[in-house]
């Protein structure tokens, strides 16, 4: 058969490219290629190696100067001159342009109006699979004449070289507005892939008056549509996949003047010791020919996962089209959100399971992003989690200034009147190492009661460390969950530990005090008293 055209100025194949493969073809060819093998579940399972985790700081933004004045340069969006993404890219189209290659032709962006076509090329067959898995699938009359906006060039095995390159070490994520390409090396993490575009997607959309988010969704069945605020680990994906409600995505959305739309076209959901019980659809979906499993431990000879093997990390995935999950919205859009839950993973653990925000309270904890990093899902966190501040519950993804998505929140809440609510999915009765993990039972009741608005007409006190409304009763919940002093063995305990909390939101809302309005300013002196 003759080779597909690949329209990327610089990078001519020389070897077999095997474009827009259907999933069946791309799992034969990843067994056959070595590059993993079948559980016995059906699902396919490879190791990522060296990397099982976002490489954050090997993440770069070429400095040039059409995007210079609006990305908000540090840490987290580190300058790449465009001599060295130059000489980066060219280096990779060559070390492509010798292997055997797998191209997908995929959307980012539920909405139509707002999506993006994106064409990955890739060395390996399972990470054209997730590509697949995790973006929009075009029907096959579109492909004909796809012609992308931006364009992955994906190349695990390569490594860059900081000396020519001009990176840290010899892996890198470069984003070059434009090339409109992003250029990922010397990891074979396949997440880097989907955040990649989510940021480019974090770029493009404010200027379209769309908001981005970090938050999975879903809807009921009178239209009140749910957004769930919150990094890795927090529970996005496991509070969003309920059978009472349709999923709309579990990970990355837009909001723009129609409605929520999905990023995406499928789910990433941590799988390390899934209860099938508390967790049935992404059970389900985990187990299904399609999936792919990311360091899952599997039996040699039987071929049976492990799930509580955590061998080779704690941030074990599963890669799966969306329609795996039973009742999920197939066109991925829905209407305003009415209901914003903000969660985090309190290592703490002197947050309440839920407490109810006002407004400007939300834009405080919005900005703030309080959570806890999770062990694995970023190269060098190790095994214990690590208490942290990610504006806008997704700080590693924002090239603008976090002021930009708050704005854009706290508009959208106004016009709309949604509920606002902080959920801690975290630890309770101590911090980490002594309390427990919170019950996914309990904040599965919360929600339901705050989703049907009888949660907002419960009793409730004033929590004198932060401020907020706390509910004190709720059908299904042990009232003593609901107050967190109370489960802690000392009560003086607790008031140190929600001190100390309180001292760290204060130091690291001080880079925004003068970014919002007196309203959110005076939210944050509550919260801080």
């Amino acid at each position: 058969m003759p080779q597909p055209t690949i329209a990327i100025p610089g990078l001519a194949p020389t070897r077999t490219v095997r474009a827009n493969l259907a999933a069946p073809v791309l799992i034969e060819a990843a067994v056959a290629r070595g590059e993993g093998r079948l559980a016995a579940s059906g699902a396919l399972v490879v190791n990522t190696g060296q990397h099982t985790g976002r490489s954050a700081r090997d993440k770069y933004v070429v400095d040039e100067p059409s995007v210079r004045e609006a990305i908000d340069w540090g840490k987290v969006n580190q300058k790449l001159s465009p001599d060295r993404f130059a000489m980066l890219r060219g280096r990779v189209a060559g070390f492509l342009a010798g292997q055997d290659l797998f191209v997908q032709d995929l959307y980012a962006g539920a909405d139509p109006a707002h999506r993006i076509r994106v064409r990955v090329i890739t060395t390996h067959a399972w990470h054209a699979l997730f590509a697949r898995n995790m973006f929009i699938r075009p029907a096959p009359a579109e492909l004909a004449d796809f012609v992308p906006d931006w364009t992955i060039l994906h190349a695990p095995e390569f490594h860059a070289d900081p000396t020519l390159d001009g990176t840290r070490g010899d892996c890198a994520i470069a984003l070059s507005a434009d090339w409109r390409e992003v250029v990922i090396c010397g990891t074979s993490y396949a997440g880097e892939i989907k955040k990649s575009i989510f940021t480019v997607m974090n770029f493009l959309l404010p200027e379209r008056g769309v908001m981005p988010m970090h938050c999975s969704a879903n809807v009921g069945e009178t239209g009140d549509v749910a957004l769930f605020f919150g990094l890795s680990g927090t529970g996005k994906t496991t509070l969003s996949s309920d059978p009472a409600r349709r999923l709309i995505g579990d990970d990355e959305h837009g909001w723009s003047e129609a409605g929520t739309f999905n990023l995406e076209g499928g789910c990433y959901a941590k799988v390390i010791r899934l209860d099938p019980e508390a967790e049935p659809q992404i059970w389900s979906a985990m187990h299904r020919f399609g999936t792919v499993l990311e360091n899952v431990v599997v039996d040699k000879t039987t071929g049976v996962l492990d799930l509580e093997d955590a061998r080779h990390t704690e941030n074990t995935r599963a890669c799966y089209p969306i329609d795996f999950i039973d009742g999920a919205l197939p066109d991925g859009r829905a209407g305003h959100p009415r209901h914003v839950f903000m969660l985090t993973a309190d290592a703490f653990g002197v947050l309440p399971p839920i407490a109810r925000l006002t407004p400007e309270q939300a834009m405080y904890h919005f900005l703030s992003g309080y959570t806890a990093r999770v062990a694995g899902t970023e190269k060098g966190l190790g095994r214990e989690p690590k208490a942290t501040f990610s504006a806008c519950f997704g700080a590693p993804f924002l090239p603008r200034p976090p002021a930009v998505y708050g704005r854009m929140l706290a508009e959208r809440i106004a016009r709309h009147g949604a509920s606002c609510w902080l959920v801690n999915t975290g630890w309770t009765g101590g911090a980490h190492g002594v309390g427990r993990r919170m019950r996914i039972a309990d904040t599965r009741a919360l929600l339901a009661a705050a989703l049907d608005g009888s949660l907002a007409r419960a009793p409730m006190r004033t929590d004198p460390f932060f401020g907020f409304a706390v509910p004190t009763a709720c059908p299904g919940v042990d009232p003593r969950v609901l107050d967190p002093r109370a489960t802690w063995a000392e009560a003086a305990a607790y008031d140190a530990a929600a001190r100390d909390l309180v001292g760290r939101f204060e130091r690291n809302f001080e880079r925004f005090a003068s970014e919002v309005d007196d309203g959110v300013r005076e939210a944050a002196v509550r919260a801080a008293a």
